[in-house]
């Protein structure tokens, strides 16, 4: 199978993934009263991670390997668009889910979780447009 192929399937993981947390996951944390949304944030984070992380990975191994593969901007942009999706994973994301983690949520917080994650929704789904227009 092309890496071209087999980035396709991986972006296409993760933009169904990150419409179905912006969609359902996210904005269901606020109707959860603050224990048990500890309580529950707790299995969910540790098992989306054995779904995302891989995914995430992969995407980013994948994108280097176009990338020395073939210096286009096709995979320059491609490479800068995933980098901005770890970038903005680790500097906002990671913090929230920490205060979550610590029992420190409130609906302010619950409620910026899901605005800034259209951040990433709209990267996600950048990212596989990109790699369909490029498939062609």
């Amino acid at each position: 199978m092309e890496t071209d192929t087999i980035r396709l399937l991986f972006d296409a993981g993760l933009v169904v993934l990150i419409w179905m947390i912006q969609l359902v996951v996210y904005p269901g944390f606020l109707y959860y009263e603050k224990d048990n949304l500890m309580k529950w944030h707790k299995h969910y984070t540790s098992r989306l991670s054995l779904i995302v992380i891989p995914l995430m990975f992969g995407q980013l191994i994948l994108a280097v390997i176009q990338l020395v593969e073939f210096q286009a901007i096709e995979t320059i942009v491609s490479l800068t668009l995933v980098i901005a999706v770890w970038v903005s994973t680790f500097l906002q994301f990671v913090p929230i889910h920490n205060q979550i983690f610590k029992n420190n949520s409130n609906i302010t917080l619950l409620k910026q979780l899901v605005k800034r994650n259209w951040l990433r929704t709209i990267l996600w789904t950048l990212i596989f447009c990109w790699s369909i227009y490029n498939k062609l």
